[in-house]
């Protein structure tokens, strides 16, 4: 569990620092996705099954079961924001980012005052 517990951190470390240069971020991750498929494409062409028509009719099934299809092909940020009519996170100014930033914190400091009244009502009622 050690191990796992050291490489979450560490990637939250690496992605946090790569999130300041997006392009660089998108050229390394652009990069690592093109060699995973290529290995994955080396591997299943290894099985004569694996025509074009079964991959895709395999892989479709594969992610409409998962419920990744739509999330994966359009993303969930891009189906929220379309809903919102809101903008990309691409497309958000600095300014945006913080603005959205401290609605988040009002909310959480809302939700702490709502606690705090829930324990000294639970509190009285126990008495």
């Amino acid at each position: 569990m050690g191990i796992i517990k050291f490489f979450d951190k560490l990637e939250d470390k690496i992605r946090h620092k790569l999130s300041r240069y997006a392009v660089v971020y998108a050229l390394i991750v652009g990069f690592a996705v093109v060699l995973f498929w290529d290995g994955v494409e080396r591997f299943v062409g290894g099985f004569d099954f694996f025509t074009p028509e079964i991959s895709i009719i395999i892989s479709v099934v594969i992610l409409l079961l998962t419920g990744t299809m739509v999330s994966f092909f359009i993303g969930n940020e891009t189906i929220i924001s379309g809903l919102k009519t809101e903008r990309r996170i691409d497309q958000k100014t600095e300014t945006d980012i913080r603005a959205e930033e401290e609605k988040i914190n009002h909310l959480h400091r809302v939700i702490e005052e709502i606690r705090q009244d829930v324990a000294e009502i639970k509190k009285k009622l126990l008495q």
